[in-house]
């Protein structure tokens, strides 16, 4: 067994597929299956269940890919050391965040990249649910995400940001206010929800909850461009975090009078020794 074995078995269990997994280690699918094929000959045991359509982890595969994460993170800080000591940085760091979250993590990252060319950067956007277990297994360095106070346990974090959400609607539905609005009237209209797992949905769910007025859902998306051209053609009315709905210039944006649903944006590690490059990006997150 060797360490190029445990980063193709890693990749494949992370990317889901054969396929994504040769993308992205940058050689051909064949290469990928010869390569975990020889590891399983090797160990006598299937750590891949394949079928036409996905390819999932056997009860061996959960067990190695956390013991494969940890060695390959072993060389990696081993690498790190000597790089520090030759006064370079190198190295790797995988990024986890929601869609539409960005609270200055693009400007960290190039401010990282001008800093220390040698530190590759992988970004990987999902549902915080995924992100938070991908902090716990490993396959994410650290996060910017909004959590609420449950998904923050066991895990270090820092605030970057509160925000509060509005009302989004095209500009030619009526409301009885210029600039504000209830949750009472929000719920008489259609609306555009994000799918459950998002943190913009839980948030709108605690607070239509907390103000006792039950809504129904027109359209259910998973991306914020699809959102705004339902609102745009007046299919719906959504609510979303002020600072995404600014991208969208064309929309009306109305505070809600009382209790505004909120979320707080925040960069979130495991516990534990953080490695260089990591500990290099959080000097640029603020």
């Amino acid at each position: 067994m060797d360490l190029r074995q445990m980063e193709v078995v890693v990749a494949v269990a992370e990317e889901g597929g054969f396929t994504a997994a040769a993308r992205r280690l940058h050689v051909v699918q064949s290469a990928v299956s010869g390569t975990v094929r020889a590891l399983e000959k090797e160990m006598g045991t299937r750590l891949f269940d394949r079928t036409t359509h996905r390819v999932s982890l056997t009860a061996a595969g959960e067990a190695f890919v956390p013991a494969a994460r940890a060695a390959l993170r072993a060389v990696e800080q081993a690498r790190a050391a000597v790089d520090g000591a030759r006064g370079e940085l190198r190295g790797q760091v995988t990024v986890g965040t929601m869609q539409g979250v960005w609270a200055g993590l693009h400007r960290a990252l190039a401010g990282l990249r001008a800093e220390h060319p040698h530190v590759a950067i992988r970004l990987r956007q999902a549902p915080v649910a995924d992100i938070r277990q991908a902090l716990r297994e490993g396959a994410v360095d650290l996060a910017v995400v909004a959590l609420d106070r449950q998904q923050q346990r066991g895990l270090v974090t820092r605030l970057l940001a509160r925000e509060e959400m509005v009302l989004a609607a095209s500009p030619a539905r009526a409301f009885p206010r210029d600039d504000q609005v209830t949750f009472a009237e929000v719920a008489r209209m259609p609306f555009v929800d994000f799918s459950p797992g998002w943190a913009i949905r839980s948030a709108v769910d605690r607070a239509f909850r907390a103000a006792l007025v039950e809504r129904g859902t027109a359209f259910e998306v998973n991306d914020i461009v699809a959102a705004s051209e339902l609102v745009r053609h007046d299919l719906g009315v959504c609510v979303m975090p002020e600072s995404i709905a600014a991208r969208f210039p064309d929309l009306a944006l109305r505070r809600f009078l009382r209790h505004p649903p909120r979320w707080n944006v925040m960069v979130v590690r495991p516990r534990g020794d953080t490695p260089p490059a990591v500990a290099a990006l959080l000097r640029h997150l603020t």
